[in-house]
């Protein structure tokens, strides 16, 4: 109870900061982008089942943060991370990668589509709504959503309710979709080298 109320808290002044337009309070919260990156296997073999998703985008736009565009995105995130419980795919397929709209069950970057696509539904514009491939503090690899707002960049995460602004995750961000094409990515500037394994 007590980390409910510390965390609503934290969402309430991140809230508050963004729209009393305090000067400077995200600055530096864009994400520096490089040149293209490989695309990780499973959305590779995810482009190839859902061809639709993975298109080149009309438009590229950034989402107006308003309360009604927070709300939503709080809505999602809390939704998926509460209906949907995590599994490997080695459990679920028996393979080390799958990367598919799950059910009820699913990894970091099956709850990652979910959002992605409700969020869209919701009426948020595509090109903000980005896989974004990071590292754990352990190293490990993991995904999260980056909503690209006019506000700066802020992540919607499996491991944590909350949204904060990319730069205040535990994370080192290493690519993500390109906001131009969602079947082609960026890599995310960083003087570590890239993750290793299924999601390179």
């Amino acid at each position: 109870m007590v980390r409910n109320v510390v965390q609503y808290l934290a969402v309430l002044a991140f809230v508050a900061t963004i729209f009393a337009g305090t000067s400077g309070a995200l600055a530096g919260s864009f994400m520096p982008t490089t040149g293209a990156a490989s695309q990780p296997v499973g959305h590779f073999d995810f482009c190839k089942r859902y061809p639709s998703e993975c298109r080149a985008n009309a438009r590229r736009a950034v989402v107006k943060l308003t309360d009604i565009a927070w709300k939503r995105m709080m809505a999602v995130n809390e939704v998926v991370n509460g209906s949907i419980s995590p599994r490997t795919d080695e459990d679920m397929y028996g393979l080390p990668e799958v990367w598919s709209y799950p059910t009820s069950e699913g990894d970091c970057e099956d709850y990652v589509l979910e959002k992605q696509r409700e969020l869209e539904k919701a009426g948020l514009p595509a090109s903000a709504l980005l896989i974004t491939v990071v590292r754990q503090v352990n190293g490990s690899g993991h995904a999260v959503l980056t909503v690209r707002t006019d506000k700066g960049d802020v992540i919607l995460d499996n491991l944590d309710d909350r949204i904060l602004p990319w730069d205040e995750t535990p994370y080192t961000y290493v690519k993500r979709q390109s906001d131009s094409n969602a079947g082609r990515w960026v890599g995310i500037e960083d003087n570590r080298d890239v993750l290793v394994g299924s999601l390179q």
